[in-house]
């Protein structure tokens, strides 16, 4: 049997790739006669950009900025298509991993980092950039990015609002004068991992905000901030911040981008599948296993296990899931895609406990299912 493992990362525990080959290492161990190839995936979240680079054999170029509370850090970007194309990860700079819970603060944290790594990119005179705009820390709509690039949010007064993203309740104009006019010839591509709107009951405040710290008081403040942004946004570009898909994306950043920079946002599993030459890998396999830490009806909203399931359903191929949770009822928009899910712990226990055996429980449920794989073979 020849089983393509392509899981998406499992979040606050394992990256993608580790997780693949923990998922290998099980089924060889398993009675199953099998080859394995690991196809470890990346929808725009945490570990994307890395996997782009490595999988078009790119370059990692180290580079100095600030993380989201404006402390220095280093922070990478990949280069690929012989130096034409930055692959940039806003979460290397602007990401929620490198904050302490205690340190969460999405009114005052920014992406200004990001778009640090734009302007080095630019630098280097690429003719593209490629953001995966996963596991930000930031609710700001990217107007930390658009600041590295030279914008100036200001007031009545025609001060420049220094606090950010809380002070564009006061926005009233944006000065783009001294905006880096090269980024305005630069193909902008934004990998988007959810499809929520910039505001709303589902906007990226309400929905993310708590998710970054926010409490219910700072999530009013914050909405106001958005909606005063994009307000203004209309205002001057005549583009609608607020109706654009995917434009919840990091905070809002895709939907800033989209608005001041042409940046075109797209699903980010099937752009990530398309670059990596997916396909080819599906011809060889009877077989596939996905998985990520969650699976629920929001993976049917464009996560990356459902972009590989929906390929693979295309060629007619199987599709095993293996995360860390799944429904306990049967969930049919689920099983259209998913064969079979299998959660991976079988015991009760607290998160963090079952964060820190990801690693293992993924070994051992794939080793019994490569048993029970068996028993049919």
């Amino acid at each position: 049997m020849r089983i393509l493992i392509a899981p998406n990362a499992f979040k606050h525990s394992l990256n993608a790739e580790k997780a693949a080959f923990a998922i290998k290492e099980g089924l060889l161990q398993s009675k199953l006669a099998c080859t394995c190839e690991c196809f470890p995936i990346g929808d725009g979240g945490d570990g994307t950009a890395g996997l782009i680079t490595s999988k078009r054999k790119g370059q990692v170029v180290n580079t100095e900025v600030h993380d989201a509370l404006g402390r220095k850090i280093n922070a990478s970007l990949g280069l690929i298509d012989e130096g034409n194309t930055a692959v940039i990860e806003m979460a290397d700079a602007s990401g929620i991993r490198l904050l302490q819970n205690k340190e969460l603060n999405p009114l005052h944290a920014t992406s200004f980092g990001t778009g640090e790594q734009v302007k080095i990119a630019l630098e280097m005179g690429v003719e593209k950039i490629i953001i995966g705009m996963g596991g930000s820390a930031t609710i700001d709509a990217g107007c930390g990015i658009l600041k590295a690039l030279g914008a100036r949010f200001l007031n009545s007064d025609e001060d420049e609002i220094l606090i950010l993203p809380q002070g564009l309740a006061d926005l009233v104009s944006i000065d783009l004068s001294n905006l880096d006019e090269r980024i305005l010839k630069c193909e902008l591509i934004i990998l988007c991992d959810v499809d929520n709107l910039l505001l709303g009951d589902q906007g990226a405040a309400t929905i993310f905000g708590p998710q970054k710290g926010a409490s219910a008081d700072d999530v009013k403040k914050l909405n106001r901030s958005l909606d005063k942004f994009s307000e203004v946004t209309l205002q001057k570009t005549g583009k609608d911040m607020s109706s654009i898909k995917y434009g919840g994306t990091a905070g809002g950043a895709a939907a800033g981008l989209y608005a001041y920079l042409n940046a075109k946002l797209v699903n980010g599993i099937e752009f990530f599948l398309q670059l990596t030459n997916f396909s080819s890998a599906l011809r060889k396999a009877d077989l596939v296993i996905t998985g990520e830490g969650s699976i629920d009806e929001q993976t049917l909203q464009g996560k990356g296990p459902f972009g590989v399931a929906y390929q693979a359903k295309l060629k007619g191929l199987p599709v095993i899931v293996l995360a860390g949770k799944v429904p306990i009822d049967q969930n049919q928009n689920l099983r259209k895609y998913f064969d079979v899910l299998i959660p991976i712990s079988n015991q009760s226990g607290d998160l963090e406990t079952a964060l820190k055996d990801t690693e293992c429980n993924l070994k051992r449920t794939a080793e019994m299912l490569g048993d029970l794989l068996s028993l049919k073979a």
